[in-house]
C-alpha cells in the first residue's frame, strides 16, 4: 500500500500556519520575507505558532536574503536561532550553508545539525542545494551531515522546470534521505509532479491574495522595494491547502 503524499506548507505568518493546519498540512515551515526567498521569523511568530499548532513546526534558519555564504557573525546568529527554536518547542529547523566554490559547507552545516539533534530537532536542508555547483556530490554531503530531507526545485526556478532532475535525485537518494520538491507547486501541477518524480512529500505556500480592510488609503507611496499594491498581501489559504493535498494523492 502506498503511503499518502504529505504537504509541507511554507507559512509566512502564524495566520498562514493556522490555515495550513486547517487545510490538513502535515508540517509547517515558518518563515518571513518570502519576497527574498524567506528569512528567519521573529521570536514572537515562533512562540505563537508553537502555541497554536498541533502539527509539526519547522523554522527557517536564514539570517538574510541573498546568497548562502555566511560570515562568522551570521553563523553565530544561526546557531543561536537553532537553540531558540528548541527552547520554543519546535520540531525542527531548515538550514543551508555553502562555500564560495558552490560546495556544501559541511563543517558549519554539521555543527548546526549537531546542535539541532542534540536538542531534539529534525533538520531539513533548504534550496541552497539548488545553487550548488554539483548536485550529486551535494546530495551525498547532505546525507553524510545527517539531514532528514532536501527541499529542492531541481536547480531551476520552479519544481516543474526541474522535475527531471528531482526524479533523478529521488532515485539516487534511494530512501536514504527524503527529496521534497518545492517552488511554484500548486493545484494545477502537483498531480503531474508527484507522478513524474515519485516524491512522497511536497512543499507549497498555498497562498491567496488578501485585500486590505483599510478604509483610508494613501496611493502615492511605496513602502518597500517590491513594486505593487501596498494594500494587498498574501496568506496561506486552507482551501488551497486541501486542494493540493487531494490532488497530490490523486
Amino acid at each position: 500500500m502506498n503511503h499518502p503524499v504529505l504537504l509541507e506548507v511554507c507559512a509566512n505568518s502564524v495566520t498562514s500556519a493556522l490555515a495550513a493546519q486547517e487545510g490538513g498540512a502535515a508540517r509547517v515551515e515558518l518563515c518571513e520575507n518570502l519576497y527574498e526567498g524567506g528569512t528567519t521569523p521573529s521570536h514572537g511568530e515562533i512562540l505563537l505558532a508553537r502555541k497554536h499548532l498541533h502539527i509539526k513546526l519547522y523554522v527557517l534558519i536564514r539570517p538574510r536574503g541573498g546568497d548562502f555564504l555566511y560570515s562568522d557573525l551570521e553563523f553565530e546568529v544561526m546557531a543561536a536561532d537553532v537553540m531558540y527554536c528548541a527552547e520554543a518547542g519546535c520540531d525542527g529547523v531548515v538550514i543551508g550553508i555553502l562555500n564560495a566554490d558552490g560546495t556544501i559547507d559541511k563543517e558549519r552545516c554539521a555543527q548546526l545539525v549537531q546542535i539541532a539533534k542534540t536538542l531534539g530537532l529534525g533538520v531539513t536542508f533548504h534550496r541552497a542545494f539548488d545553487v550548488c555547483a554539483d548536485m550529486e556530490q551535494a546530495l551525498e554531503d547532505i546525507i553524510e551531515i545527517g539531514c532528514e530531507r532536501i527541499l529542492t526545485s531541481g536547480g531551476k526556478s520552479t519544481a516543474i522546470e526541474g522535475a527531471g532532475v528531482i526524479a533523478g535525485l529521488v532515485k539516487k537518494a534511494a530512501g536514504r534521505i527524503a527529496i521534497m520538491p518545492g517552488s511554484g507547486i500548486d493545484k494545477n501541477n502537483v498531480t503531474d509532479l508527484v507522478r513524474f518524480t515519485n516524491a512522497v512529500e511536497v512543499h507549497s505556500s498555498a497562498r491567496a491574495r488578501i485585500k486590505s480592510k483599510m478604509n483610508y488609503k494613501n496611493d502615492h507611496i511605496i513602502m518597500g522595494d517590491n513594486l505593487g499594491d501596498e494594500y494587498v498581501f498574501q496568506e496561506t489559504d486552507a482551501g488551497i491547502v486541501k486542494s493540493i493535498i487531494k490532488l497530490a494523492n490523486k
